[in-house]
């Protein structure tokens, strides 16, 4: 079964559509016509989908070409920014023209990024391979590259054209990655749906990517530029980023997340701004999922990273409190309370 939704933002009213083989090259028509495609991808993912994608894409009547990165954070650079933006001056991309997402986040993020800056600004549309991707990171419009000093430090809002979502793409998924999809479920599940929380056992993968969706989209089309609301996405991503920068990315993004909201979600039932039980619901859910929940770094050191966090103004951030299952709220901390209110967390 096929599904299809809006995102409508201020930037515009965009389609994602859900389902098992899709044909991307066709769906395309539907809000872009005939035009150079760069299809961007990774070198784990082109090689299992790109030639099929392309092939639909030519069919369609599109000129495409491919371009292809390194598989992992590490290519949420610049310099491979850099390189792409070269690329499309090589290729005599338009602003009539349109770039094509084709894998993780990852691919997302630097794709959207470029789209966003090339030309000041080009088209692009997300295909995601993930779960991670087609429930969160592809809607949205947050596109961006990491710095050495921090994750998603440079970066732009570029609304995506279109989402398809190919849900037999996650067939070939490593049990790893398809966990740390679900490490961005259970975060949903948490800020704003607690029946699926409770019971994501007996969805299927297509109705979890739908549910996602539509608690994301409902959230950016509030506050598409993450000025108030949009900042609940970011439960568990404060510590999460910490980690993931002090672990160099050996710690992927949703151990990392999983970790961060429970570090969190500790710290806010043990300082008496939860309910008790959200603690032991969060970490049940995670353990069944074979994600983490315990963490190696000091309090100290992931307070120093996370004032390096997006959500720091000046001497405040803001952290996102589990208030029960299904519901958080925002609450601003003073940078200096930060490390005392981590140490609560990381201390089981």
């Amino acid at each position: 079964m096929v599904e299809k939704m809006f995102v409508n933002t201020q930037s515009g009213r965009y389609p994602v559509v859900v389902g098992e083989n899709l044909n991307f090259g066709k769906l395309a028509l539907d809000v872009k016509k005939p035009c150079r495609v760069v299809v961007v991808s990774d070198d784990k993912v082109f090689p299992l989908y790109g030639d099929a994608v392309i092939k639909s894409f030519v069919e369609s009547g599109y000129k495409v070409s491919g371009y292809i990165v390194d598989n992992g954070e590490s290519s949420k650079r610049m310099d491979v920014v850099t390189r792409l933006l070269r690329f499309l001056v090589d290729q005599s991309i338009t602003r009539q023209d349109i770039l094509v997402a084709l894998g993780g986040g990852v691919v997302g993020d630097i794709t959207g990024f470029v789209a966003a800056i090339y030309l000041r600004g080009i088209g692009f549309m997300q295909l995601p391979t993930t779960v991670l991707a087609a429930v969160d990171s592809s809607v949205g419009g947050k596109t961006g590259v990491d710095l050495p000093e921090g994750k998603n430090l440079v970066g732009a809002f570029h609304q995506p054209l279109a989402v398809f979502c190919d849900t037999g793409t996650f067939a070939t998924l490593p049990k790893a990655v398809y966990a740390d999809g679900m490490a961005e479920v259970v975060k949903h599940g948490m800020i704003a749906d607690k029946d699926m929380l409770l019971n994501l056992g007996e969805l299927s993968i297509s109705e979890i990517c739908r549910r996602n969706i539509a608690i994301k989209a409902g959230i950016v089309e509030q506050d598409e530029f993450d000025t108030g609301t949009r900042m609940l996405l970011n439960f568990g991503h404060t510590v999460g980023h910490a980690i993931e920068a002090l672990s160099e990315y050996r710690v992927s993004h949703g151990s990392a997340v999983a970790i961060g909201m429970t570090v969190i979600t500790r710290a806010s039932e043990k300082s008496g701004l939860t309910e008790s039980a959200c603690l032991d619901e969060l970490t049940k859910t995670l353990e069944r999922l074979a994600l983490p929940v315990s963490c190696e770094y000091s309090a100290k050191e992931l307070a120093d990273a996370a004032l390096r966090d997006k959500k720091r103004s000046g001497g405040t951030i803001t952290l996102v409190i589990p208030k029960k299952v299904g519901h958080a709220e925002l609450q601003e901390f003073p940078v200096s309370h930060l490390e005392n209110f981590i140490e609560i967390g990381v201390n089981a």
